[in-house]
């Protein structure tokens, strides 16, 4: 049984082999918000504020004026990860890094792409491209299924949607798997490998940019943010390099590791898996058991605008405090029995993509490729097997999966 004691959330050595769940299961019980102190981990040598239960990360949410996703107190940097950011090239720039108004602004933009209605208009698009993967993936019989199966339906989704050329989508994927993992490096640290990945996203980024500025506006997002105008003005070009990199990462990553997770736990429920097939009304609820059980982003950093109490204890302004979504999907005041895997779980108020004004501007889409991902795979395929350990990345900021050996067994039927 973990204690207090055992606790530092910033040794990304703890997450290699998955989420430490356990760590949280005694946060949430005997301190619901609680001062990480410094360790030799922490960036910049500074503790945090940990807030671990479902209603106090949901109210935290809540309160973007307390609780800011730029800054606060007299801070110099701020953002959503652990590690200050600098302002102005990020905070404040990067579209989940911003506060309100400008936020909402730069969110109204994008808005009409990304709700359901308009998401419907490629589902097929999305279905044909999602059964020439699992086909590709069932012709290999053995293969890594977060490679060949997971990522490549997100990645084709995102390039579609915000207008980048399929052909560069592996050379995207690339830059963000190298950013987003720290292999061989901690966090605050830039080694040559993530150096050489971020010139190339620059140049690339750039370029792809003014082309985008050149030709006439279309729906895709890159045209979208490179021709709008917020207050008069057209966005920043360091808001519109932000975006797209931001753009290639949440929208491909999180969903991919939810597909590749999901299907962890369903290929050891082979009764489940039967079940669904069975019953594809089940589907929907299955989509919401598996982005719960993923739990993909494990947190995102705030920053307090003004002392506030909680739980008896003093926030002051400045102060860091992280809101860690994964220990509240599975808190137990909330979800019955939250380590059984239930796909006709109901309600199922997950915080797989947050909540409050940063709520995930994807969450329609992640939803659609996930449903027409499973159905697919059930269509097709009998049986995914897994045939040697999962590897996980190396961060607290992602519950993301490097590689998942497994022997697709395809259906006779």
């Amino acid at each position: 049984m973990a204690t207090l004691d055992d606790i530092d959330l910033a040794d990304l050595d703890q997450f290699t082999a998955g989420f430490p769940y356990r760590f949280f299961d005694v946060l949430r019980q005997d301190a619901p918000l609680w001062w990480h102190p410094p360790t030799a981990h922490t960036p910049g040598g500074e503790g945090f504020w940990v807030l671990s239960r479902y209603a106090d990360i949901v109210a935290a949410a809540a309160d973007a004026e307390t609780f800011s996703s730029e800054t606060g107190g007299d801070r110099a940097g701020g953002g959503t990860t652990l590690e200050d950011m600098p302002m102005e090239f990020a905070v404040g720039a990067l579209l989940n890094m911003m506060d309100d108004p400008r936020h909402a602004q730069f969110r109204r933009l994008l808005t009409p792409s990304t709700t359901p209605r308009a998401l419907r208009a490629i589902e097929d698009d999305l279905r044909r491209r999602t059964i020439d993967i699992v086909d590709a993936a069932i012709a290999k019989g053995e293969c890594d299924f977060l490679i060949d199966v997971s990522a490549e339906l997100p990645l084709q989704a995102v390039a579609e949607l915000a207008g980048v050329p399929q052909a560069d989508r592996h050379e995207l994927m690339n830059w963000a798997n190298v950013t987003l993992d720290y292999e061989s490096r901690e966090v605050g640290e830039i080694n040559d490998r993530v150096a050489q990945a971020q010139a190339r996203m620059f140049t690339y980024g750039t370029e792809l940019l003014v082309r985008k500025r050149s030709e006439p506006p279309t729906t895709d997002l890159l045209s979208i943010v490179t021709h709008s105008l917020i207050n008069d003005e057209p966005l920043s070009e360091n808001e519109q390099r932000l975006f797209l990199s931001l753009i290639i990462a949440a929208g491909s990553e999180t969903t991919r590791n939810s597909f590749a997770i999901g299907m962890a736990a369903l290929s050891e429920r082979p009764q489940t898996w039967e079940r669904l097939r069975d019953n594809r009304d089940l589907l929907p609820s299955a989509v919401e058991e598996l982005l719960r059980w993923a739990s993909s982003t494990p947190y995102n950093r705030r920053t307090a605008t003004r002392d506030i109490e909680m739980h008896g204890q003093r926030i002051k302004a400045g102060d860091k405090v992280s809101l860690w979504w994964a220990s509240a999907n599975r808190d137990e005041t909330v979800f019955t029995d939250p380590y059984s895997f239930d796909i006709e779980r109901n309600p199922n108020p997950h915080l797989a993509f947050g909540r409050g004004v940063h709520f995930c501007l994807g969450a329609s889409l992640a939803r659609m490729e996930m449903r027409v991902m499973f159905d697919v795979l059930l269509d097709r395929v009998a049986s995914v097997t897994l045939t040697g350990p999962i590897e996980y990345v190396r961060s607290n900021k992602h519950s993301g999966v490097r590689h998942m050996p497994v022997t697709i067994q395809p259906r006779e039927d």
